[in-house]
């Protein structure tokens, strides 16, 4: 069983706004599971390149996958993955005192390709459910032509960063209080929409129902 309490390293510790820093796993796992969408940064031919992919995981790691073609999914070469969300926007009396209500977390290591296949088709399935729960069991399953040309990455999740800002402006009991100004913060949220039918669909071809519930809710 993994500590619920993330180490602390050269790459994770925090040195600035380190109360919106935290070590505990949860939040970790919160962050990870309220989105699908992640930023792959890796150097390729010497240069940064930072790739946005959709990802799943289980309690130990992360999973992140892509064509055999990609550059960017090379595995025994150091990464960063990165998962934020925006909650809203944090407008103070001053422009220096803006800021952002977010969740991110910062995730470094060195990724293993994954090649056997009973953990590849698992790695696939998580990350299809962590998308779209339910989705696996009614879609088609990966051949093994579409296997082979697809690369799966693991991604060790124990040197982990974790960052959380919530709340009002911070300048509400200094001097620009007197100023008459509004401040506040101004939530951001997004939620599914209408499921859209593919056009080719015959007409009364309706949505499944995990697809279907979906719209109206927010992911995770």
């Amino acid at each position: 069983m993994y500590s619920r309490r993330l180490p602390e390293s050269d790459l994770t510790r925090h040195s600035r706004l380190r109360e919106q820093g935290s070590l505990d796993r949860a939040d970790l796992d919160a962050i990870l599971d309220a989105g699908f969408l992640c930023h792959l940064g890796v150097i390729v031919d010497g240069r940064p390149l930072v790739v946005p992919t959709v990802y799943g995981r289980d309690e130990r790691q992360l999973y992140v996958h892509g064509s055999v073609a990609s550059r960017s999914l090379a595995a025994d070469s150091p990464v960063c993955v990165t998962v934020t969300h925006i909650d809203g926007l944090v407008l103070a009396r001053s422009v220096f005192e803006h800021g952002v209500n977010y969740r991110s977390a910062m995730i470094h290591g060195v990724p293993r390709k994954v090649t056997d296949p009973a953990e590849k088709l698992e790695g696939l399935r998580r990350l299809t459910e962590h998308a779209t729960p339910g989705q696996w069991d009614y879609a088609r399953r990966p051949s093994r032509k579409e296997l082979a040309a697809t690369t799966l990455l693991a991604l060790s999740l124990e040197e982990a960063s974790v960052k959380i800002r919530t709340g009002a402006p911070d300048d509400g009991d200094g001097p620009d209080a007197g100023l008459g100004l509004w401040a506040g913060t101004l939530p951001l949220t997004a939620a599914w929409g209408t499921p859209e039918p593919d056009p080719l669909l015959a007409p009364d071809l309706a949505a499944p129902a995990h697809i279907a519930r979906r719209e109206g809710t927010r992911h995770g």
